[in-house]
């Protein structure tokens, strides 16, 4: 396991385009943190290092954003918050997005429960005191 330490936007950014190179094998990750923790953020800022152009922002009420990255396969941006229950990740094909073979970022995965896949690697961030603890597991 990998931790950083950030106390502000700019240390989350340096912190996103480290995760950036270590994600580029992965391809499904997990964003686990509270509500205002900094997950969209963080995911941002590694869009931001892959080459993302397009406004990275929390696809909250479409549940998936996709990101393009010049001559490389797109970027999945879940945010899971609004699921119900897990099936409802199998009704809008979310399988198929892991089948892909691109990197998918998920915010609130707990809620797609047995659905997520075997092999992912998880990111959790945690509000200390005004720090973020960041922790990654590939």
């Amino acid at each position: 396991m990998m931790e950083w330490q950030a106390k502000d936007l700019a240390e989350m950014k340096s912190v996103g385009h480290v995760l950036a190179g270590l994600l580029s094998a992965k391809k499904v990750v997990v964003f686990d943190g509270e509500m205002g923790a900094g997950k969209t953020t963080l995911i941002r800022f590694i869009c931001e290092k892959l080459g993302v152009t397009d406004e990275v922002s929390s696809p909250t009420f479409s549940l998936v954003n996709e990101y393009l990255v010049e001559g490389q396969r797109p970027v999945f941006h879940f945010d899971l918050y609004r699921l119900e229950t897990p099936e409802e990740g199998l009704d809008f094909g979310i399988e198929e997005y892991f089948d892909s073979g691109s990197l998918c970022l998920i915010e609130w995965a707990e809620n797609l429960g047995p659905y997520l896949p075997e092999e992912l690697s998880v990111v959790k961030i945690r509000d200390i005191e005004g720090l973020r603890r960041i922790d990654f597991q590939p």
